[in-house]
């Protein structure tokens, strides 16, 4: 019995998300689901994203936590519309969450919205939001066998960002070994590396975005 409940369950998900691409199409916003487990440094991310953006993109972004406004603080601090969805311990951002979200966006100013999602390695990815990008962040702090022994998420990623690249050394971070897991989950999934604190390799990524959300 538990299995029709579930495919049910992704089936209304499903079918909200189609609603949200709809609107975001209409819109004329590009969006990336960010996936990740707590600490990756997602936000930090979003941040360096967006300090860097050319004048032709207008990002806003939709902060998902269990609990608190903290991110979401930080973001609105740096003139970048923001709001917050509290899950009060749900796991992972799903399709109705973000509909109902939208209203307390500018939407009609933004052309790139940022879905921060809850800290997950596991369940975010199997809930549609109805975004263009998928973008998993992974962090040299978190070591170098995140995609072997977590491969649904990254077999899912259409970009992966390996953040705090500052810190290889620092942790003994196989580079290689990380990439060779990738190849055998996602074999062609574009992968960044760079650090947000010293913005090394964060202009590279800022220009791929640029190129797919194709208003060059």
């Amino acid at each position: 019995m538990k299995i029709p409940v579930v495919k049910n369950i992704l089936s209304a998900n499903d079918q909200v998300a189609t609603e949200n691409r709809t609107t975001f199409d209409q819109s004329g916003i590009f969006v990336l689901n960010l996936m990740a487990s707590p600490g990756a440094g997602k936000t930090t991310f979003i941040l360096a994203t967006t300090d860097r953006l050319p004048e032709k993109l207008h990002p806003g972004v939709v902060e998902g936590d269990l609990a608190s406004s903290i991110d979401a603080d930080t973001i609105s601090a740096r003139g970048v519309p923001v709001v917050q969805i509290n899950t009060g311990g749900g796991c992972h951002l799903d399709a109705p969450m973000i509909r109902s979200a939208l209203p307390h966006l500018p939407l009609a100013e933004l052309n790139l919205l940022f879905i921060e999602n809850v800290g997950n390695l596991v369940c975010t990815a199997n809930f549609d939001l109805g975004a263009d990008l998928a973008v998993v962040v992974a962090s040299v702090a978190e070591g170098h066998d995140k995609p072997y022994k977590y491969p649904g998420i990254f077999a899912v990623a259409d970009v992966v960002i390996l953040n705090k690249a500052d810190l290889i050394e620092v942790f003994e971070f196989d580079v290689e070994f990380f990439r060779r897991g990738l190849e055998m989950v996602n074999p062609n999934v574009p992968c960044f590396i760079l650090s947000c604190k010293t913005g090394d390799g964060v202009e590279a990524w800022v220009e791929w975005l640029f190129d797919v959300v194709g208003l060059g």
